[in-house]
């Protein structure tokens, strides 16, 4: 039995629609994307912090087989219909979306969020969707992470059972 997730976003046209609705009511669209594969606190943080910045916070979620292509065959540990269930749980998430790109750039382009948010390890690095941020007057700003705060780190720490 797979749990209903309220705030999840069938398509990229209903996302484009749902963002114009609200940037008509004067309303600020902020995205980050991810697997959120074990939620974890350096999770919450970010999406915290991501929701601070405006009033509407998009949420693009890497599918199972988008997953599988960044991280590898034993990722991801929980299915998307039940990390995107946990994520519309956490109160900051307004709307998910799920993709099965290697990124989220395609829905980041369609919808061009006023703020993308990511975290400082993207520092110097690729950012998905970053051009045509650029060339619309879109902002992307980087959210300190927590330390040792990560699923890699939590799978580490499983898997050679340690503190």
């Amino acid at each position: 039995m797979h749990q209903r997730v309220n705030n999840l976003v069938s398509t990229i046209d209903d996302l484009v629609k749902l963002c114009r609705s609200y940037r008509d009511d004067g309303k600020k669209i902020i995205m980050t994307n991810g697997c959120f594969d074990i939620l974890h606190t350096g999770h919450i943080h970010m999406l915290s912090e991501a929701k601070k910045l405006g009033d509407i916070l998009v949420v693009a979620l890497n599918s199972d087989s988008s997953v599988k292509l960044n991280k590898g065959e034993k990722r991801p540990i929980n299915y998307e219909m039940d990390r995107a269930f946990i994520l519309s749980a956490v109160q900051y998430v307004d709307h998910i979306i799920i993709f099965d790109e290697e990124t989220p750039e395609k829905i980041i382009c369609k919808i061009l969020p006023d703020i993308l948010v990511k975290g400082t390890d993207y520092e110097n690095k690729f950012i998905a969707g970053k051009k045509c941020l650029e060339e619309n007057d879109k902002k992307i700003i980087l959210i300190d992470l927590i330390k040792g705060k990560s699923t890699t780190d939590l799978i580490a720490k499983l898997v050679n059972n340690k503190d």
